[in-house]
């Protein structure tokens, strides 16, 4: 898998979480504990898209 692949996999990732979430928080008795778990698994997700993008980015540079 490329790194723009994966990247795009994360990025598919972090907006189903967001999904995720949105539906817990709009259910009546939505449950602290999960929506806390939702939140961290997309503050995982969103830094490692941005420890790979930052390497690209570092990558490219060097090979200039």
């Amino acid at each position: 898998m490329s790194v723009e692949s994966h990247i795009a996999s994360l990025n598919a990732k972090h907006s189903e979480l967001e999904n995720r979430l949105s539906e817990e928080m709009a259910r009546p008795s939505s449950d602290f504990y999960t929506i806390k778990d939702i939140k961290k698994q997309k503050l995982l997700v969103k830094e490692e898209i941005s420890r790979l993008m930052h390497n690209i980015i570092e990558h490219r540079k060097t090979a200039s």
